[in-house]
């Protein structure tokens, strides 16, 4: 008798747990993680002045993914700065398919182009502070690699051709 009693109460007890776990996951939210806004991206978006004040970079949603042109450039006379095929820098999609990461909570993944020799390495952004972003650049690992601050870019619109007012210093 004894017997009987413990396994009804064993029943029970896993009966109350499975109730729970459906009560827990039928309230839960229904969808993929991506389609969710990431509450950071907010913060990656926008015009960035590069570490060295010669590019001006507008980084935007493209699809599921972040990406960034190259709007703005600091350059002597009116031609345009052309890259390693013969293209115009201005407008140039140079970062590309950025998406968060799954170990490190803030930070997105992907790549960059050099414009002068047309390769393309894995790289990473973030943003420390609403104005500051960090975007480190490498070859297979991030610890062979190189990290820069870009700033907020709020100075006047571009010139003519991608040019960035002289006013920028």
């Amino acid at each position: 008798m004894m017997r009987d009693r413990q396994s009804s109460t064993g029943r029970r007890g896993k009966a109350g747990i499975a109730a729970f776990l459906a009560a827990f996951l039928m309230a839960a939210p229904v969808g993929s993680p991506s389609a969710e806004p990431l509450s950071n991206e907010h913060a990656l978006t926008g015009y960035w002045l590069s570490q060295d004040h010669d590019g001006v970079f507008q980084i935007e949603r493209c699809g599921q993914n972040l990406c960034g042109h190259l709007i703005g450039l600091r350059y002597d006379g009116t031609n345009v700065p052309h890259g390693h095929d013969g293209k115009s820098e201005c407008g140039l999609l140079m970062l590309t398919d950025f998406h968060p990461m799954d170990d490190e909570k803030g930070r997105w993944a992907g790549h960059i182009l050099d414009p002068d020799t047309g390769h393309l390495y894995d790289s990473q952004i973030w943003s420390p502070q609403p104005t500051v972003l960090k975007l480190r650049g490498y070859i297979g690992l991030p610890i062979f690699g190189e990290t820069q601050t870009w700033t907020r870019y709020t100075g006047p619109a571009m010139g003519p051709v991608c040019k960035i007012p002289d006013s920028v210093k």
